[in-house]
């Protein structure tokens, strides 16, 4: 398996949705873009410019406006749902309400693309689950019931049971949403390693900037003017997206350290 190998490809892509009058709202259009395993990549932006609509259009929860997503060389829409859930593991922002459900059930229903809704693990998959919880470093936690764990607690069981889905490609929107810094800052390392340990392509919607600028591989900047801007964080403040994003009236972007500075005289 070669790492850094292109995964996603889009070409001209288009996405929206229909707005309540039937008329089409278009979010963004001409979105030509890679993405690569073994990579973290973060989707930022301010609100409102369409971070979530992209994201669930990459995941197929949405149809697109125009254009083509090729997801390991195969087109999106060429793809059953049956092939997407052994192709696309998808972790959505919002506290997990699962009661009375242990840390390994929940991650056991990452098998399901394998075994049916109703299936039942067999050893193999019980192996997969396993490992899966040990990669994200909650072995301890594997017989905890779900409404006892801390939130950060509970997106690490999120993240096990996409990595038991055993998918090349995972999306995130906003996994970082509800923790507190120390929490932020163990996630995205986490996701980090995992792209690089696991060959996964990982793509993910946040608004932690300063974390994404020293943590992410690759930024895609999203505006409602310029489109999106994708590039290393060097290469996104060497052009000046990043100071265009980030400065403001007593903010300032270093752009050789990659740091925000606020000026509080």
């Amino acid at each position: 398996m070669s790492m850094n190998k292109e995964t996603i490809r889009i070409e001209d892509l288009s996405i929206g949705y229909n707005a309540k009058n039937s008329d089409v709202k278009v979010v963004a259009s001409h979105i030509n873009a890679t993405i690569h395993s073994a990579q973290l990549t973060c989707l930022l932006g301010a609100n409102g410019v369409g971070k979530s609509t992209l994201l669930r259009t990459l995941s197929a929860f949405q149809p697109k406006l125009d254009g083509k997503i090729y997801i390991q060389n195969k087109e999106i829409d060429d793809y059953s749902a049956h092939q997407l859930s052994k192709t696309i593991g998808v972790v959505l922002t919002g506290k997990v309400d699962v009661q009375n459900m242990s840390v390994r059930e929940l991650v056991g229903l990452g098998r399901s693309p394998y075994t049916g809704f109703w299936g039942t693990l067999n050893t193999k998959d019980y192996e997969i689950v396993d490992k899966s919880i040990n990669m994200v470093g909650i072995s301890k936690l594997s017989s905890r019931m779900i409404q006892t764990l801390s939130d950060g607690e509970r997106q690490k069981v999120m993240i096990a049971k996409a990595l038991a889905q055993e998918t090349p490609v995972i999306f995130l929107d906003e996994p970082t949403a509800f923790l507190d810094f120390p929490s932020k800052v163990e996630m995205m390392q986490l996701l980090k390693r995992l792209s690089r340990e696991a060959d996964k392509t990982i793509f993910l919607s946040t608004h932690d900037l300063e974390l994404a600028l020293q943590i992410a591989d690759m930024l895609w900047m999203m505006n409602k003017e310029k489109g999106i801007s994708i590039g290393s964080p060097r290469q996104l403040a060497d052009n000046g997206v990043l100071g265009d994003y980030v400065e403001r009236k007593g903010i300032t972007f270093d752009k050789k350290t990659l740091r925000i500075t606020i000026d509080n005289s």
